[in-house]
């Protein structure tokens, strides 16, 4: 921008550029930033969230060496940096344990064993569905897959992913049972009025 009083419009590109991304793990392979990379930011509104991420990305994350006192409860129960409640209060006064207001909240993933239980959920629910309502289920994950290829992205929330397609496997097992009603009773009508027909013919 001019130095000039009133000119608010640059007309030159930028002076320095980057020719590659930032990677806070390029030059820092220690278990420090390691750890740090795999924090799962949950508990916190969307704002919160992009800005701890941002923290993260950029090198700028500072863990904290002890529990730190919650705001609401008066306990050193916040062990998670730059939050000021703990989780417990958070989700009992429905508020973002960062910036302590009532917005919508990014839940926390699910423990190895929920996670274990929803795996297991969705090959039963895979196994227990016909050929057809299989194959339904196989080119959509391929769909999706293909998706990701063409946009060249990460996906961001695995779990959201995973609900999508657990979503979808009992859309596919609801469809199935419908169908599998509506057929007994197409045969259960059939079966009488071919009943009916037989007496008849009997009859005459």
């Amino acid at each position: 921008m001019s130095l000039q009083k009133g000119n608010v419009q640059r007309t030159r590109p930028q002076k320095h550029k980057n020719h590659s991304a930032f990677k806070n793990s390029l030059h820092d392979t220690s278990n420090r930033t390691k750890l740090i990379n795999s924090l799962q930011v949950s508990d916190v509104c969307v704002r919160c969230k992009d800005i701890i991420d941002w923290k993260i990305k950029y090198k700028k994350y500072k863990p904290l060496s002890q529990p730190k006192t919650c705001v609401k409860c008066g306990l050193k129960t916040v062990k998670q940096a730059y939050h000021v409640m703990c989780t417990d209060c958070g989700k009992k006064l429905e508020t973002c344990t960062k910036c302590c207001q009532k917005k919508e909240i990014v839940p926390a993933p699910p423990s190895k064993d929920e996670q274990i239980k929803l795996d297991n959920e969705m090959k039963d629910l895979l196994q227990s569905l016909p050929e057809r309502r299989r194959r339904t289920f196989l080119r959509y994950m391929d769909k999706l897959g293909k998706q990701k290829k063409q946009d060249d992205e990460e996906p961001k929330d695995k779990d959201a992913e995973k609900n999508a397609l657990m979503n979808k496997l009992k859309q596919l097992k609801v469809s199935e049972e419908d169908e599998d009603f509506d057929s007994d009773d197409f045969g259960d009508s059939y079966d009488k009025e071919s009943s009916n027909s037989d007496s008849e013919d009997e009859k005459e």
